[in-house]
């Protein structure tokens, strides 16, 4: 080897340990992540337990964004404020028309309902009450979480099957899920539509009945999906898989029956309701989880397709043009 190819051979190798030494030395990537409610959301909760995430600190900095509604979420994530957000079948076809998201790509299951013997949302009326049937919904109103929200679009779906229309045969209105039970017993509504943990509170239990569920409805649906920019995907590929790899992990924990007095004591300190009282909870009368954080596509495009079908949306959208399930996947196979 000539002076000159001991000079380069030598500069190479420098330049190898030199970028293999700024690889180490990187600051790892913030990742904020939004979450409206838990246990639907594990994300506030998912890396309580020591030893589940192994990666944040070295390669990403998980940081959970706490956000009142899929609106403002949408927004956040438009302005890049967050790096995953968490969107159901309504909210992913309004981020793609309405807010123009293009590059938005869902990588990862949360949550889902009416999957096999998991929980499904409940849509109920007073026990003693007059309303035996769905038919005699017809002119009484209804508490909703919101106009266009998931369950709203489940109820528009099962109810329109039965004959009834909205607007017109039934009036809608806007209750937050823990003023429902209140609202139905104080009779300023007749129906109302409500989901875990507001279906195992003694109120809802001892007072009303159940006419139909969000299973007889959409037969299955994607409650909660975890989504990313492209661009982001591109820029931290290696962060985000690592990422997906410990909320697997995490999912996986808190499913397993060993944990379970754990993962209700976390919980309960997360919520500030005694543990008695989440026994529901990461088992088969929560909401469905996949273990190896996949959602399903054929699902969901059934939920979007229902959106559309009642008006919400003006277009087509194809949720496959809009997933990337590649980094999950990835991660899920690394616990193999």
């Amino acid at each position: 080897m000539n002076k000159r190819s001991m000079v380069l051979a030598a500069m190479l190798a420098w330049a190898l340990v030199v970028g293999r030494g700024a690889a180490l030395c990187a600051e790892p990537v913030e990742i904020k992540a939004a979450w409206i409610n838990t246990p639907a959301s594990l994300i506030p909760i998912m890396f309580a337990h020591p030893g589940i995430a192994l990666h944040d600190g070295v390669t990403y900095k998980f940081a959970p964004v706490y956000v009142a509604n899929s609106p403002t979420q949408i927004t956040a994530f438009a302005a890049g404020d967050l790096q995953v957000a968490t969107l159901n079948f309504t909210s992913i076809p309004f981020a793609v028309l309405n807010a123009g998201i293009n590059d938005l790509r869902i990588i990862a299951d949360e949550t889902q309902e009416g999957f096999a013997d998991y929980a499904t949302l409940q849509y109920a009326v007073l026990k003693d009450g007059p309303i035996k049937t769905v038919q005699d919904l017809k002119g009484k109103s209804i508490g909703v979480i919101g106009v266009g929200a998931a369950t709203d679009i489940a109820m528009r779906a099962y109810l329109l099957e039965k004959g009834l229309r909205a607007p017109g045969d039934y009036t809608e209105v806007e209750v937050r899920p823990p003023n429902q039970v209140p609202m139905l017993e104080e009779h300023k509504v007749d129906a109302i539509g409500a989901g875990v943990p507001f279906t195992y509170t003694p109120e809802f239990l001892n007072d009303t009945r159940t006419l139909f569920t969000m299973k007889d409805a959409m037969h299955g649906s994607e409650l909660s999906v975890w989504v990313a920019h492209a661009s982001f995907i591109k820029a931290h590929r290696a962060a985000l898989v690592d990422l997906l790899e410990d909320t697997v992990r995490a999912y996986r924990w808190f499913a397993d029956p060993k944990n379970h007095a754990e993962a209700v004591a976390i919980l309960s300190r997360q919520v500030k309701l005694p543990p008695e009282h989440l026994d529901w909870a990461f088992t088969k009368r929560d909401y469905y989880r996949d273990l190896d954080g996949v959602p399903n596509l054929d699902v969901l495009q059934r939920n979007v397709d229902t959106v559309k079908s009642l008006g919400f949306i003006k277009a087509d959208v194809k949720v496959r043009d809009y997933a990337d399930l590649s980094l999950v996947k990835e991660a899920a196979a690394r616990l193999k």
